[in-house]
């Protein structure tokens, strides 16, 4: 078993990747676009400059900034009310700390809404450290944001599970040397996507079974 695990969070931990979507689309028909399906696999886990530039594109402007805050600032609107976190998260939580797993959370959000859903769904304590997106300067797909949480929790990459729901995390994953574990959300993994992951479950209940018996 690999001393450290990292976890994505819109659609991992929290259950609000639907909602995001959701938003992304009642934006574009308020300006009278029809987002095609390669939206999704291209916005989803990005962050900063590159998350704009593919906002433009799909949106056909070049507001990208201003329609990525306002998605950002619905999405916190409706998670105050609510923070749904997914199958097994306790669970596994519970299961790598108690093995003395270092656990950490890198996630393409502002940290203050990662600290806020952290603390709502009442996960906060099991995590030793913190990476947003604004901390670093490349997006997933780049390996920079897992790389980051890597050296938070002291641990080089190789001896650290990721956990991600999303085709630009696994890739992220891979990249930076990490276990990428795929728990599909709203995207199935690709031929290509299987054949990078240490391990793909319907949800966290099942990568217990089989991290528990992980040799490496």
């Amino acid at each position: 078993m690999r001393q450290g695990a990292i976890f994505d969070m819109d659609g991992l931990l929290v259950d609000s990747e639907k909602l995001y979507q959701r938003i992304w689309n009642d934006l574009a028909r308020e300006r009278g676009v029809s987002l095609g399906p390669d939206f999704i696999k291209e916005i989803s886990g990005t962050t900063g400059v590159l998350r704009e530039n593919i906002v433009d594109r799909h949106f056909q402007t070049d507001e990208g900034k201003a329609i990525v805050e306002e998605n950002l600032r619905r999405g916190r609107e409706e998670l105050k009310k609510q923070v749904p976190l997914k199958t097994g998260v306790r669970e596994i939580l519970a299961f790598f700390r108690g093995q003395g797993v270092r656990i950490a959370v890198a996630s393409s959000n502002n940290e203050d809404q990662i600290l806020f859903n952290l603390e709502k769904s009442g996960i906060a304590p099991y995590f030793d450290a913190i990476v947003s997106g604004t901390e670093i300067t490349r997006g997933k797909p780049a390996p920079d944001i897992f790389l980051k949480a890597a050296e938070k929790i002291q641990l080089p990459p190789r001896d650290c599970y990721v956990f991600e729901d999303s085709l630009n995390g696994i890739h992220a994953a891979f990249a930076a040397g990490c276990a990428p574990v795929m728990i599909p959300d709203m995207m199935e993994p690709t031929e290509e996507i299987r054949a990078i992951c240490y391990g793909i479950f319907p949800d966290m209940l099942a990568a217990i079974d089989f991290i528990r018996q992980d040799t490496v």
